[in-house]
């Protein structure tokens, strides 16, 4: 409470009614709750191939595809060539996995990668080599299942 003096030794005291103030105040909130947008979840977006029979197949020049095998400890095996495969071993760093799609990118217009997982590789790789296309600006790529054929030459690189 404020007390005024009037000189006379009288105290006046003076009341101020909140009432009103808390009533802005709640309606300050309430405007400002109701007028705030929130931030909307970003999410890839992942193109699914159509649910049709039709086995379409699209011929692709052999130096625009690169084959990225996902392997356990966070190991990353590629080659460019399917058919006289020179595989390399890389690692998911700045200057592993990102330097050689950066290449690719530098040297061929649309590059094609095409990703495949050992059952050992981890769910956060995978995560992390699509990160890795979009980041380079990699536009096409596919997930497919690893072949008994790729397993046979992770089991005959030299690393």
């Amino acid at each position: 409470m404020a007390d005024i003096d009037t000189g006379g030794g009288k105290k006046v005291s003076t009341k101020v009614d909140m009432t009103p103030m808390v009533d802005l105040a709640f309606l300050l909130v309430t405007f400002f709750m109701l007028t705030t947008t929130f931030s909307k979840p970003q999410t890839m977006e992942v193109n699914m191939p159509d649910k049709t029979d039709k086995n379409e197949t699209m011929k692709v020049a052999k130096s625009r595809t690169t084959t990225l095998i996902l392997a356990e400890n966070d190991k990353i095996y590629y080659y460019t060539d399917p058919e006289n495969p020179d595989i390399q071993l890389t690692n998911f760093s700045e200057s592993g996995l990102r330097k050689v799609l950066l290449n690719k990118v530098k040297t061929i217009k649309e590059p094609i990668v095409i990703i495949k997982a050992k059952k050992e590789s981890k769910y956060k790789n995978l995560v992390d080599c699509i990160d890795e296309m979009a980041i380079t600006g990699i536009r096409i790529y596919a997930l497919v299942d690893i072949t008994p054929s790729d397993l046979e030459l992770l089991e005959k690189a030299p690393f």
